[in-house]
């Protein structure tokens, strides 16, 4: 039914555009924001690609929180929340939903 409403909004035999990543806008989104001090391009993008693999792995998400406020030694949900996302949405979009998924629910640990 989903996929009749798709084609039907697209056009008939249209096929939705893939996801594809951007590594230019995470780079750009993760070393212009202050905080993650990268050493330089390759390091920030072998993070955020490690943040896909663990995404991919199926990872749940308060791990994923718990690794980077420890990487960065930093209690702030707002800074870790934001890496998790742009290495979501940029380096692997495909992932999206699995991120989502893994989310629901996630409520910050009480200090």
């Amino acid at each position: 039914m989903i996929g009749a409403v798709v084609a039907t909004a697209l056009g008939a035999g249209a096929v939705p555009p893939a996801a594809h990543a951007d590594a230019v806008a995470y780079l750009v989104n993760v070393t212009v924001r202050p905080g993650y001090n990268f050493a330089n391009a390759d390091a920030a993008l072998g993070y955020g690609n490690g943040i896909c693999a663990k995404i991919g792995a199926g990872r749940p998400y308060g791990d994923l929180m718990t690794d980077v406020k420890a990487d960065f030694h930093t209690a702030d949900d707002y800074h870790a929340s934001y890496l998790i996302t742009q290495a979501a949405n940029e380096l692997c979009p495909a992932m999206v939903w699995q991120l989502r998924r893994s989310a629901a629910g996630y409520q910050a640990p009480v200090r």
